[in-house]
């Protein structure tokens, strides 16, 4: 007999960490944690087993259900969007490869215990390509199916993801004589700028917030890479992991899409830099703006349309700006 698991990959991630500790909580099923690197000792010991290696080895995925039933994934391992920017066909291998081989499992895995399986997947705001700031502006809060025209590989890579995910749902097989769903159950979540009290960030072209605040908190000058009228929605680390599990729990009948928004609050860079002055008086924060990079934030919304995943499965973030720095953002930095 196969063991029974839900498969966190990237688990070496702040989310991936925090989603562990979670579902390890919860005691419903084990949890069989995969990433490059080795865990921690203490989070490893939380999981069934851990994987070490390469999510593109089909060698170790063949041995790794020839082992485990997996029964739901939360596929979190991928390129950040500045990365994917430098080695762009290493970022198309691992997200979109990476993808690809996990959903061809997710099905194999259906077939073969003859239940559904849940593929929760991370998709993000890069996949929105808005033309000019102008544009940016007039749209307010954008909805799931506007303005998906991305720029950057990471965005090409989850958008692309995220049709794949609908096709292995939906049409995989379609030209078998006896054609029946895969029994994938694919739901993407687009997430914001994500902030944590935890991990400095590294790879994403929203970073500037994060980075501005783990600097300040270690006494080192930041000079941030965007413009002071720079804005993109964010959200805090612990919300994220609650869209993520809430998503997952929502049953499939209460599901009117397969990718969903969600959101918690959106400032400018100013507007961040000003809070971040407040609590930390003394912290030098500059501007040295990185033309590119700000053409590549431009394209991405202010505020997202998170509606659809408020009336669905109930989204209701617990952090608004205000509570975010309150209540997790500085209790945790001024003691770490």
């Amino acid at each position: 007999m196969r063991t029974p698991v839900v498969l966190v990959t990237g688990a070496n991630g702040e989310i991936g960490q925090a989603l562990i500790e979670r579902l390890s909580d919860a005691g419903d099923i084990g949890v069989l944690a995969f990433d490059l690197n080795p865990l921690p000792d203490a989070l490893a010991a939380r999981c069934v087993a851990t994987i070490t290696g390469d999510i593109l080895d089909e060698r170790l995925l063949q041995r790794m259900v020839s082992e485990y039933a997996v029964q739901q994934v939360f596929h979190l391992a991928a390129l950040l969007s500045t990365r994917a920017e430098y080695t762009p066909d290493a970022a198309h291998r691992v997200n979109v490869g990476g993808t690809l081989r996990l959903l061809a499992l997710a099905a194999e895995q259906a077939r073969r215990d003859a239940h559904a399986v849940r593929f929760i997947f991370p998709s993000s705001i890069a996949i929105y390509g808005l033309p000019d700031v102008a544009t940016k502006a007039a749209a307010g809060r954008v909805a799931e199916g506007d303005y998906n025209a991305p720029t950057t590989m990471y965005g090409c890579n989850k958008l692309y993801c995220e049709h794949l995910g609908r096709y292995y749902m939906r049409h995989f097989g379609q030209l078998n004589a006896r054609f029946e769903p895969s029994g994938v159950d694919f739901r993407a979540l687009r997430f914001p700028g994500l902030i944590s009290a935890v991990t400095v960030p590294s790879g994403g072209t929203s970073d500037f917030v994060p980075e501005m605040l783990h600097a300040a908190a270690a006494g080192s000058p930041y000079a941030c890479f965007v413009p002071e009228e720079a804005r993109l929605p964010f959200m805090a680390m612990p919300d994220a992991v609650d869209a993520l599990l809430g998503l997952a729990a929502a049953p499939r009948e209460a599901l009117s899409q397969h990718v969903y928004n969600v959101g918690s609050f959106s400032e400018s860079a100013a507007s961040f830099r000003e809070r971040v002055l407040r609590a930390f008086p003394d912290a030098e924060v500059t501007y040295a703006v990185d033309r590119a990079r700000t053409g590549i934030v431009d394209t991405w919304p202010a505020d997202v349309d998170d509606s659809p995943a408020r009336r669905d499965w109930g989204w209701d973030p617990r952090y608004g700006v205000e509570s975010a720095f309150s209540d997790y953002l500085l209790p945790q930095l001024r003691t770490a």
